[in-house]
């Protein structure tokens, strides 16, 4: 299934060899140079430019609700010094609104009630405010002003009438009402919350008072003073209802700023739960990178591996600030995630380090650790890069701006493990190799040399290895928790009653997740950008439970040179208005301001007293202009003449929105006015202040589905490129779609909405998908298990461990978002629990399950396997060791039998079996041996045919790893501990269980090599030196065949030694990618050398047919 990309992945491999060679022998330049870089970096946060604005960061950039206010503010720009009228500003300007409920009762309409707002009005509009180095001033210098007067709550002239309302002797009509004292016009909609009126429009009582004060904002000047009065306000009003200063209304208030600030906080918040997070993470991946040898143990690395993350994360943020591109709340989130993705590489790191073999020189370790862990941790940090970078091509500046930053962050943090962290590990390893500990740096002793040292230094001070017997068991332990995900969890999942419960599982989690897709709220909602103890968020209930009634007053804007005294145009205009006041959402006419409406009906009904013609175009703009649009009428703000003021170029009408009660019925409500607008004749644009908002209402779910679609594709490509498999790369993208359907349906269960903040963690859930679910499909499809049961049980234990130790960082790397109290961060931890969590459960649940269903080899698991058939010796077959190795000759050698713990035996010529007791095994009296009759019992060898039954040969292609690569990572890998504490020990329990013969790296390099050497003289040269058979004392059992079954090619001695390797390279063909150089003289001098001293005398004394 794989394709020609395979050289993708051998470019990695070299890539990253070359480079850990480079840092393990200069180690010190990786240090310090991204030290300074850190620090060099990070003077970039002197360039920060801190964005608060909530129109510019959660409002689409290109919306039609900014294109509508371009359109009315081209030819009706609000005027707050002169001309101000709440009904017709485009933008929400400065301002400060308080919401009032009386403490007692249901009911406003009371004497001491008013008479404590008339001592609230009092105390905002005397509050004085001091800014900059100019003189103090009040509301009264500030407010915005229709013709030279202050914008004034005129409701509060009730209270001339108070006693009245309260006693019933007179009435309060609805929803307008002339005021018999000030003759004021009431409009109690605007200032009256929750109203309840009798049938004849009468009010019975009124639950909520809204008082607004709004301030000029023309120009920046006079922006900056209406923000310091805001400031003001703020705290006036804060301040009273604190110290209870009002015995009968409670007050909740609100500013144009409160959004700004309330995302200031936010940022302030979360600040203080880096350090808890740190702390944290550090105590987790000490913990993870914990071991019971104590030279072997990294716990140090796991805290740099923190120190890495945060320096890459750190230097990102000031590249970018350097950029020039703004900062906001939300990147505090990217800290977070990059401790959990940083942790993440670090165990991939580490696991691959201790897959090297100890014997190596430092150098050479380093570039197998990184050459092994280069797909995996260059695929998981390329699929968080792109995932973020997907995420620019959505129309909210807030997903934009914090994936450039997250983008960027993830990209150093990769390359600060390379360099930085991979130093670190040389450092490391060096002290490994002095057999330090590795928590004080002190030389300790192996536990196989500390039997007479006392209880708590063999607990405490003992690790590594002995040099002069690297293979002792016990200074070579398996890893109790991989083996439990092997001997214990994968053979439950193969069990197929427990297949059949994960996939019912499935199929219900499936069907949860459909249903919570159902559900899924649209729109962020002004409340959730504040904290949840904000003095805000009881204005927004407040607003929403009584102010829902009559929410908006939107703009009609009718542009293009019309002519208004044509009765054609007139009656496309009328259809136009009644066409919106028909619509569901829109009230009825008596809401309705229409400047033409009410002059052709004024005109109309008075013909006969005014006797005017409005029957031409000219006659028409004049009567206007003199009986209509004078000064102190508002519908002079609703008319725009050309330059000459000979024709109309534009109107404009209000319309009043109705029982608008949630984000849905907001969404829906714009859409059927732009639908209005669309069917129309007339060039018709409508417009609210809030439609800019609105407007993320339509785009969040259509760019969210196309975010997620164009990652998922993406993602498979990168997949494919980095695992050339099409069945793997098939098997990721149902999980990414699974993942993602699943975080989508169950974050609406959660009572997430689809908004700008969930869009952006839907954007990086795609990435964090793949982590899991790549790593264990190509695990299974790379798996040489012949059943699909062996395959699973590879898979877990090369990976089970791994994905808990993953899952659990990323979730503690976010934890702290909890307690931040906002609900952005809340929405954080949420999404990323969810992927973090079901990536997981797919990982090492159902990905198995289905795999071993319907993956490679599942049609033929149920078949029976054919027992293999012994071979006699006599048979005209070439033996499996003849297929093998093809060289015509070969070394027989005496059976090596496990008899116990306590001994190895070898069968002498005259057929006797003698005794010979490893150190590590105890010791026996030399010549003491012992007589076995190992005929039937097992052996490290196959028969070779013509030779005497006694005579065994070793087989590398039965027993050696012909991948060259026994401890290779069957996939990814994702953590540290994913590799056994010693590959030795898991050598001698596969020999016993499976008839695999495990090889030291090293040594196997050299069998690799296919160096030759004459085992004869060798054997000659034995017996001569000490005269006598030797006792047999394996070191390790690729010592004694390490020349790897050939004697010398007498013919062939004329030839190249590079010619010989090549030659037997041809022959043999290996899966393993690496390549390695021919021995050269002086190494096969040293090699002669001690392959005499480990290699029985007694072999010279042998007889071979």
């Amino acid at each position: 299934m794989s394709c020609g990309l395979t050289w993708v992945d051998r470019a990695l491999h070299v890539s990253f060899y070359r480079l850990g060679v480079i840092v393990g022998r200069h180690p010190g330049y990786f240090l310090i140079v991204p030290v300074l870089l850190t620090l060099l970096c990070i003077t970039g946060f002197q360039q920060i430019k801190y964005e608060m604005d909530p129109e510019y960061l959660f409002s689409p950039v290109r919306g039609e609700g900014k294109q509508e206010r371009a359109v009315v503010e081209s030819f009706f720009k609000p005027n707050y010094t002169s001309r101000f009228n709440v009904g017709r500003i485009t933008r929400p300007g400065r301002f400060g609104r308080v919401i009032v409920i009386p403490k007692h009762g249901k009911d406003m309409l009371k004497r001491e009630i008013w008479r404590e707002l008339r001592l609230l009005d009092q105390l905002i509009q005397n509050e004085t405010v001091r800014w900059q180095d100019e003189e103090p001033f009040t509301y009264r210098d500030v407010c915005a002003r229709w013709v030279d007067e202050c914008f004034q709550n005129d409701v509060l002239n009730l209270d001339y009438i108070i006693d009245e309302v309260e006693s019933r002797t007179l009435n309060l009509t609805f929803p307008i009402m002339f005021n018999p004292v000030t003759w004021d016009a009431h409009t109690f909609p605007v200032y009256f919350g929750g109203t309840v009126v009798s049938e004849d429009g009468l009010i019975i009582s009124v639950p909520s008072v809204q008082l607004v004060y709004f301030v000029t904002a023309d120009t920046k000047r006079q922006d900056a003073r209406g923000a310091a009065w805001e400031d003001a306000f703020l705290n006036a009003v804060g301040r009273a209802e604190d110290t209870h200063a009002f015995r009968h209304i409670s007050t909740a208030r609100f500013a144009s700023r409160t959004l700004d600030i309330e995302l200031e906080r936010n940022t302030r918040t979360v600040v203080p739960y880096f350090s808890t997070t740190f702390l944290i993470m550090a105590a987790f991946s000490i913990t993870s990178c914990w071991m019971a040898d104590w030279v072997r143990a990294k716990p140090w690395l796991g805290l740099l591996g923190n120190i890495s993350a945060c320096m890459g994360t750190a230097a990102a943020f000031g590249v970018t600030m350097y950029l020039g591109i703004e900062f906001i709340g939300i990147n505090l989130a990217a800290p977070f995630l990059m401790l959990g993705i940083g942790i993440d590489d670090t165990f991939v790191m580490l696991g691959a380090w201790r897959r090297t073999s100890v014997h190596l020189p430092v150098p050479e370790r380093m570039g197998r650790m990184l050459s092994e862990a280069a797909v995996s941790i260059t695929i998981t940090s390329v699929t968080d890069m792109i995932s973020f970078w997907i995420g620019i091509i959505s129309p909210f500046q807030s997903v934009r701006i914090f994936c450039i930053y997250s983008g960027f962050a993830v990209c150093f943090t990769f390359i600060w493990h390379l360099t930085f962290f991979s130093a670190c590990v040389a450092l490391a390893g060096h002290a490994e190799k002095e057999n330090l500990h590795s928590v004080i740096c002190l030389k300790v002793n192996p536990v196989s040399k500390s039997d007479e040292r006392s209880w708590l230094y063999r607990k405490f001070c003992t690790g590594g290895v002995d040099p002069s017997d690297p293979n002792n068991p016990r200074d070579n332990k398996e890893h109790c928790i991989m083996a439990y995900f092997r001997d214990n969890m994968a053979p439950i999942l193969n069990w197929w009653p427990v297949k059949v419960i994960v996939v019912a599982v499935f199929a219900c989690y499936i069907a949860g997740a459909c249903y919570g897709i159902t559900g899924i709220t649209e729109g962020l909602e002004r409340r959730k950008l504040s904290r949840s103890d904000s003095y805000s968020v009881e204005f927004y209930d407040r607003e929403d439970f009584y102010f829902r009634e009559f929410p908006y007053r939107i703009q009609v804007v009718i542009s293009g040179e019309l002519n208004y005294s044509d009765p054609v145009i007139q009656a496309q205009v009328e259809n136009l208005t009644q066409t919106f006041e028909n619509t569901t959402y829109i009230s009825s006419p008596l809401y309705t301001e229409s400047w033409l409406r009410s002059f052709v009906g004024y005109v109309h009904r008075n013909q006969d007293y005014l006797n005017v013609s409005i029957d031409t175009e000219q006659s028409f703009i004049k009567t206007l202009k003199e009986l209509w649009l004078y000064k102190p009428n508002p519908f002079s703000l609703d008319v725009k003449f050309n330059d000459d003021g000979t024709r109309i170029i534009a109107s404009r009408l209000l319309i009043q929105a109705v029982n608008i009660s949630d984000t849905n019925g907001e969404k829906e409500m714009v859409r059927a006015l732009r639908n209005v607008c669309h069917q129309s004749p007339l060039n018709v644009s409508v417009f609210h202040p809030y439609f800019v908002f609105f407007d993320q209402f339509e785009l969040v779910r259509p760019t969210s589905i196309q975010c997620m679609i164009i990652g998922a594709l993406v993602m498979m490509v990168v997949c494919f490129v980095f695992i050339p498999n099409i069945l793997c790369c098939v098997w990721v993208a149902l999980s990414i779609i699974s993942i993602e359907a699943g975080v989508a349906g169950y974050m609406a269960l959660w009572g997430v909405s689809l908004d700008s903040i969930s869009m952006i963690n839907l954007i990086m859930c795609i990435g964090f998908s793949v982590d899991f679910t790549a790593h264990i499909c190509y695990a299974y499809m790379s798996s040489k298990g012949s059943t699909p049961e062996e395959r699973v049980k590879e898979s877990l234990y090369a990976l089970g461990l791994p994905i808990v130790q993953g899952a659990s960082s990323t979730i503690l790397a976010v934890i702290s978002l909890v307690l931040a109290g906002s609900y952005i961060f809340l929405v954080f931890f949420k999404m990323v629990f969810l992927v973090v969590f079901f990536g997981a459960m797919h990982g090492l649940f159902l990905l198995p399950v289905l795999l071993s269903l319907f993956g490679p080899g599942s049609c033929t698991a149920s078949r029976k396997q054919k027992p293999v058939e012994k071979q006699s010796p006599d048979t005209k077959h070439p033996s499996e060791v003849e297929k093998t190795f093809p060289h015509p000759f070969c070394i027989p050698h005496p059976s090596l039998n496990p008899l116990s713990h306590s001994n190895f035996v070898y069968r002498c010529t005259n057929g006797e079996m003698k005794s010979s007791s490893p150190k590590y095994f105890g010791k026996s009296n030399e010549g003491n041996y012992h007589l076995k009759n190992v005929g039937n019992g097992p052996h490290f060898g196959v028969p070779l045919p013509g030779l005497p039954s006694h005579m065994i040969m070793y087989s590398a292609g039965k027993y050696g790893d012909t991948s060259g690569s026994l401890e290779k990572d069957l996939g990814l890998g994702t953590s540290g501990e994913d590799s056994s504490e010693a590959s030795s020990n898991k050598s001698q329990r596969r020999l016993q269980q499976r008839g695999e013969a495990g090889e030291d790296c090293e040594q196997r390099r050299h069998y690799e090599d296919g160096w030759r050497k004459s085992s004869s003289a060798h054997a000659i040269g034995a017996q001569n030196r000490h005269g006598r058979p030797q006792e047999f004392q394996p070191p390790h059992l690729m010592e004694v065949y390490n020349n790897s079954g050939y004697l010398s090619d007498e013919g062939g001695r004329h030839r190249s030694r590079r010619d010989q390797a090549s030659a037997w390279h041809r022959n043999h063909p290996r899966n393993d990618s690496r390549q390695y150089s021919p021995r050269s003289k002086s190494q096969s001098n040293r090699y002669q050398h001690h392959h005499s001293h480990s290699v029985p005398s007694y072999i010279g004394e042998m007889k071979f047919p």
